[in-house]
């Protein structure tokens, strides 16, 4: 095990940052010795004489003239005692940190203004200040294995304009600002659609929901904009229309970082493509399994679409189960599962993070040596207020309860959402938001997940999601299986064993069930009374409506 040297040198008596620096190196795995502070020079030589360590690292926070001339006289003994071999690093405040960087002993040099995860990456072998392109995984697993136990961030981004100029220089201004590790592009409706079918697009519609990319250069342009800063990956929609064209597309221009694809949802159902729901299902499935032959991850974007139309608690479950199982079955390796909080806004917390967990504890069930999962929190989009001061605030307390399930990805949603899409300062703001309470949390925080409401809320939404699961197999009983069964899974949409109250009136759903909120639940209740239904009861009724 490599060992860390430490202390502060001198008369300096502050070690609050020497500690925490000590602190992250434990927990990358080195064994770590603290000297305190005030160290001599002399003695912090013998320590490292005596110790042998791998680093060393030395703490210093007055003033700069006292820092650079104690510094110098720490490097001639460092010389002197025949250790120049060892590795150096130096933690103090930026005046000081600039003539530690001139000394010429220091590999790196903290000021507690870099992010969390450079000190850690540091600590995982790479040497300050020599970043470059090749120090960046071009893929996502190597990214998350790289930053953990940081989770790696991701922001949307794609601007309403009449040009991709305005998304491209975006693009740089984010990459540059280093605060997020993935841009999700956000390709505006036409480009969705029809960008295989040029003639069919709008021009009155250019621009609308995002950029508006017509050519593979287009998305080129995009990437080059992002080849600086952090290099961070990119990935994009995946259309709601010619899937299995648009997915070598991305993968080619953008290297797209993974896919992010649905089951049962844009298609005729949202009426955001022109694919009927059972065709629609089964190319999204096609689509997970291309993507799995490659070994580009593919993230489930599902139970959201569920909760954002109000669906209650159990359905949202199943619908995220559903997505996991479907990916796996498709040869699907590493499974980007999401989890948007606050959806519906009116959940309370604890019930929040009780369907979150559930969710979680279902498709986890699912690995195996050839399936990971990998968690993806987010905050949800409608539970913004439009007050910019709220919204922030709205921001770092939904990512404080996300940690709480110590996400792999943190997808940030810009607290400015509910007035205007994001702008790059936005993002930038965003995501330094969502990272200060990460970092905070990773010092640690509360087990939240032991709360026993929390639990036992948990434990009766994994049982309502297996009675909902088991009348959908039932459904489709005379089928291999039920549950990638596109047939079977469009009826279930049809008769309402899946269902949202948004889905009244939609031609392609049931749109029967009711839902409300109960002691910050989302809950099916019985439309007179307003009492609770259990799923056994909701599809009884819907059984007896069917032989009526």
């Amino acid at each position: 095990m490599a060992t860390i040297l430490g202390g502060a040198l001198g008369e300096d008596v502050h070690v609050a940052g020497i500690m925490n620096f000590l602190r992250l190196a434990e927990a990358q795995g080195y064994r770590t010795e603290f000297l305190g502070p005030a160290v001599p020079l002399e003695d912090f030589i013998g320590a490292i004489r005596e110790t042998d360590p791998e680093i060393v690292a030395v703490g210093y926070r007055l003033t700069p003239e006292t820092g650079e001339a104690i510094l110098k006289d720490f490097k001639a003994a460092v010389v002197e005692a025949g250790l120049s071999h060892k590795r150096y690093c130096f933690g103090g405040t930026p005046p000081v940190a600039g003539r530690a960087r001139q000394i010429g002993l220091f590999e790196a040099v903290f000021t507690g203004e870099e992010p969390l995860e450079n000190v850690i990456m540091y600590l995982k072998g790479q040497k300050s200040g020599t970043r470059t392109a090749a120090d960046y995984p071009t893929e996502l697993v190597p990214r998350l294995q790289g930053k953990a136990p940081f989770p790696v961030i991701r922001h949307h981004f794609g601007l309403p304009a009449d040009s991709i100029e305005p998304t491209v220089e975006g693009i740089r201004r984010i990459a540059e600002a280093e605060v997020l590790d993935v841009i999700s592009l956000g390709p505006d409706q036409d480009a969705q659609e029809n960008f295989f079918h040029l003639e069919r697009c709008e021009p009155s519609r250019k621009g609308a929901g995002g950029v508006p990319v017509r050519s593979e250069d287009d998305f080129r342009a995009l990437y080059a904009a992002s080849r600086r800063g952090n290099y961070p990956l990119l990935r994009s929609y995946s259309g709601t229309n010619d899937l299995l064209r648009y997915a070598p597309m991305l993968r080619a221009t953008i290297n797209n970082a993974w896919c992010a694809t649905s089951t049962f949802w844009f298609n005729v159902l949202d009426r955001r493509g022109p694919i009927p729901l059972e065709e629609s299902i089964a190319e999204h499935f096609r689509l997970m399994a291309w993507h799995g032959e490659r070994g580009i991850p593919v993230e489930g974007n599902e139970s959201h679409h569920w909760e954002l139309r109000d669906g209650h608690d159990a359905v949202a479950v199943v619908a995220s189960y559903i997505s996991a199982y479907a990916a796996k079955k498709m040869g699907v390796r590493d499974y980007i599962a999401p989890y948007m909080f606050n959806s519906p806004p009116q959940l309370s917390d604890q019930m929040d993070l009780a369907k979150m967990l559930a969710k979680a504890e279902m498709a986890e069930a699912l690995e195996d040596s050839g399936f990971r999962c990998y968690r993806q929190t987010r905050t949800g989009l409608l539970s913004y207020p439009v007050d910019p001061d709220y919204a922030k605030g709205q921001l770092a307390a939904s990512v404080y309860l996300q940690m709480a399930m110590h996400p792999n990805i943190v997808h940030v949603v810009a607290s400015c959402e509910a007035d205007h899409a994001a702008k790059p300062e936005d993002v930038i703001e965003s995501c330094k938001i969502a990272r200060r309470v990460i970092q905070n949390s990773l010092y640690g925080m509360p087990d939240l997940t032991a709360d026993p409401a929390i639990k036992q809320r948990k434990q009766e939404l994994i049982s309502e999601a297996e009675v909902l699961l088991q009348a959908i197999r039932n459904l489709g009983s005379d089928t291999p299986d039920p549950l990638v069964d596109p047939a079977t899974l469009a009826r279930a949409v049809r008769i309402g064993l899946l269902d949202a109250p948004h889905l009244k009136g939609n031609p392609h759903a049931a749109g029967l069930v009711t839902a409300k909120i109960v002691n910050g639940a989302n809950c099916a209740v019985d439309p007179a009374s307003g009492r609770v239904l259990s799923e056994a009861e909701r599809i009884n009724w819907l059984a007896s409506r069917q032989n009526a």
